[in-house]
């Protein structure tokens, strides 16, 4: 072979050498790289399970240390004890009147070989409010035919439904007495827990003892301290007492604000219920006068009103308002639902009364309810009217969208021997998911464990 050839083949095996050594380079880059891609993955992976752990750890320790709302670094380790990584929790909450409404749980986790590779959980709790239900009754209770209810029914005594339900129906008891005002013969009728001609019974919805374990509802754990009431709407809300006063007339106002009205006199109505028979109503405001226009404290959005109280208007905004007499023991006081109540956006109200929650003689023909409606010692209900009062007694629609929580029976509509005779001839009743799970301040909850409201991840 000649040194030209030589210098050819050299040449040649140096270069097929090169192009070797750069594809074997490539590939070994390449797998490298893919190699820490897969490792990044599943770090990412990891941190993802590791920030939900936080989670899980932060729900354990609501569950122990209810009031513990502090931030909190640890260590997350695997079963063998070796240390991956690291979650932060972060704590917001949303505080009314001192009280805590919910929570906002953030857990930022990470691993240690990529502690720059960082998934964030947020998620909501909250205690589930009484608004979970669309009435919780503390008696014995009918709803006739012409009913349309959204969301659960609980009644502590026996129910009779006649109504339409797309939920739960449930009664604490196995069987119940149902008396002639119930529709049932005279002097009574063993009827069980739940029965009537609503179509929820074939549906499975109509549930009660002793095919299932339904408790009944402690009322003394949902009904509100007043005395505490008063003592956060004189430190921090709003608060209304004038001797000379019947009581007062609160209108809200859509900017947030409520005009406040001194009730000076009333003109008795003659009215019927089960607890006092025929009786004069005071429910008619006569002569009033104007107090002023407030803004409410938007730390504390609750007013607390010493005596009774007429309320309307449109809600701006989470508020309670509650009426309560503590200065005179001989004395429960009455909230009068004087009109239509309506929101703004995403608002609440909260309505507790020592005593009733009555729908007034003087009501629209058409008249809409939005808000959670808590009657401690009485009920929730209309009276019934004589037809001389025409045509106030006979009123078409109520609609209702919220919670009615009553000590008593509730009724709004009455009828006789079949026939209506006073009241509202159509109702409809909508529970409201959103007061479930963020409602008006110091609203009771139906359960002391907080529980998940909402799942998501931040980027």
């Amino acid at each position: 072979m000649n040194k030209f050839n030589k210098a050819t083949s050299l040449t040649l095996v140096l270069v097929f050498s090169a192009v070797f050594l750069v594809i074997i380079g490539s590939i070994v880059g390449l797998s490298t790289q893919q190699n820490r891609l897969n490792k990044q993955k599943i770090a990412k992976e990891l941190a993802l399970q590791i920030s939900e752990a936080g989670i899980n750890y932060a729900k354990w320790r609501l569950a122990h240390y209810p009031d513990d709302f502090s931030n909190e670094q640890r260590i997350y380790s695997d079963p063998q004890g070796q240390d991956l990584g690291v979650f932060d929790l972060e704590f917001t909450s949303k505080i009314y009147c001192g009280d805590v409404n919910s929570l906002i749980i953030t857990s930022t986790a990470y691993t240690y070989d990529y502690p720059n590779t960082k998934r964030i959980i947020s998620v909501k709790y909250s205690r589930p409010s009484i608004a979970e239900y669309a009435y919780l009754i503390d008696d014995n209770v009918w709803a006739g035919e012409d009913r349309e209810i959204s969301g659960r029914y609980h009644a502590n005594g026996g129910i009779r439904m006649d109504g339409q339900t797309d939920s739960l129906v449930t009664s604490a008891k196995d069987e119940w007495n149902c008396t002639s005002s119930f529709g049932c013969s005279s002097p009574y009728e063993v009827k069980p827990g739940v029965f009537g001609d609503g179509g929820g019974q074939e549906q499975g919805l109509w549930q009660y003892p002793p095919e299932f374990p339904i408790e009944e509802v402690d009322f003394e754990s949902i009904s509100m301290n007043l005395s505490i009431m008063k003592e956060l709407a004189q430190e921090s809300g709003l608060y209304f007492r004038n001797p000379t006063a019947k009581g007062y007339h609160i209108i809200f106002k859509n900017d947030g604000t409520i005009d406040v009205w001194n009730v000076k006199t009333t003109d008795a109505i003659r009215a019927y219920n089960e607890e006092q028979g025929w009786h004069w109503s005071y429910e008619k405001i006569k002569n009033e006068k104007f107090d002023g226009n407030y803004s409410i404290p938007e730390t504390c959005k609750l007013i607390f009103i010493e005596g009774d109280l007429w309320i309307e208007g449109t809600v701006n905004g989470k508020i309670t308002i509650t009426s309560a007499d503590l200065i005179n023991p001989n004395k429960n006081s009455d909230i009068y639902l004087n009109g239509n109540i309506n929101y703004v956006n995403n608002s609440g109200l909260g309505v507790i009364a020592e005593n009733n929650i009555l729908v007034p003689l003087y009501s629209p023909d058409i008249m809409e309810l939005s808000g959670i409606f808590l009657a401690q010692k009485g009920h929730f209900g209309r009276n019934h009217y004589p037809s001389y009062y025409w045509p106030w007694y006979d009123r078409e629609k109520l609609e209702m969208h919220g919670s009615v929580i009553s000590k008593g029976r509730v009724g709004t509509q009455w009828t006789s021997n079949g026939y209506f005779v006073s009241g509202y001839r159509n109702r409809e009743n909508t529970y409201d998911r959103n007061l479930m799970t963020d409602p008006p301040p110091l609203t009771p909850s139906s359960d002391n464990e907080y529980m998940f409201v909402k799942w998501e991840e931040v980027e």
